[in-house]
């Protein structure tokens, strides 16, 4: 974890933070047979302090984390308060079973209430921060904003086609992607975004899928984006969790400051 920031836009736009720390962890069992993924080891820290600290990083100090699972508890047992982060305050919700991102959304609306939320997927860890775009998204004061990053093999995520500085829309692992970029899994919104989530539909594998969520803003010319700097990775998986730990051995996570020369690094 990184410190040290001083935070100059606060702008009239209250922000809350949202980790979405639920699922089943399917694909790295036999360990999430035993634990929640996101409490697994990234490097030298447990994998739910880093989408933290990036909503840390970007003065966001109320945050609400939606676990579930069996080991639901031992969140509370690690982070308490949220006193070590310097939160204002943590909260925790629950969810059953497995929905979709937009479903664990959901369940944050009364957290949220009148005010927007920046929503980080917990296993997505960066090298660098999202200030700039934080307070960008402060002074947009409606709407929403995705982060993109150029990525080797963007058919494996969601897909923006872009003209100039406009969404046209987001397709989900397009077998001929329209950009070189994916949407990466922080997102901001504002409080409307639970009246979207009550219009959609579930997608053919069963789930309320948060590309539907971002291409209705985008039906409303009320999405903006910015590109993320430095490297991004998730850790979903065994080869992206090494990888993911491989990185921030490496130059850390994060950062204020990022070194172009590792933007090498990589999306898990």
């Amino acid at each position: 974890m990184t410190g040290g920031f001083d935070f100059l836009v606060e702008g009239s736009y209250q922000v809350k933070g949202v980790v979405l720390a639920g699922g089943l962890g399917s694909r790295l069992r036999p360990l999430t047979s035993v634990t929640n993924k996101h409490l697994l080891p990234v490097y030298d820290q447990p994998m739910i302090y880093y989408p933290i600290q990036t909503l840390v990083n970007a003065g966001i100090t109320d945050i609400m984390i939606v676990t579930g699972g069996n080991s639901a508890g031992d969140f509370l047992k690690l982070l308490g308060n949220g006193k070590a982060f310097g939160l204002k305050h943590l909260n925790y919700t629950y969810q059953e079973g497995e929905g979709g991102i937009a479903a664990a959304l959901s369940l944050v609306e009364h957290f949220a209430g009148d005010e927007a939320i920046c929503v980080v997927l917990g296993d997505n860890i960066i090298q660098g921060n999202i200030r700039a775009a934080a307070d960008a998204y402060r002074q947009q004061e409606r709407g929403a904003k995705i982060l993109l990053k150029s990525v080797p093999d963007p058919q494996r995520f969601g897909v923006p086609q872009l003209d100039g500085k406009r969404v046209v829309q987001i397709e989900e692992k397009p077998r001929e992607p329209k950009s070189e970029y994916a949407v990466i899994g922080i997102y901001m919104y504002d409080a409307r975004v639970f009246e979207i989530i009550r219009t959609l539909k579930p997608s053919g594998r069963g789930e309320l899928e948060i590309t539907d969520v971002n291409n209705a803003y985008i039906e409303r010319g009320e999405m903006t984006w910015d590109k993320l700097e430095g490297w991004w990775s998730d850790a979903g998986t065994f080869e992206s969790l090494l990888h993911a730990s491989n990185l921030v051995a490496e130059t850390g996570a994060n950062n204020q400051h990022t070194e172009s020369a590792a933007e090498a690094g990589a999306n898990g």
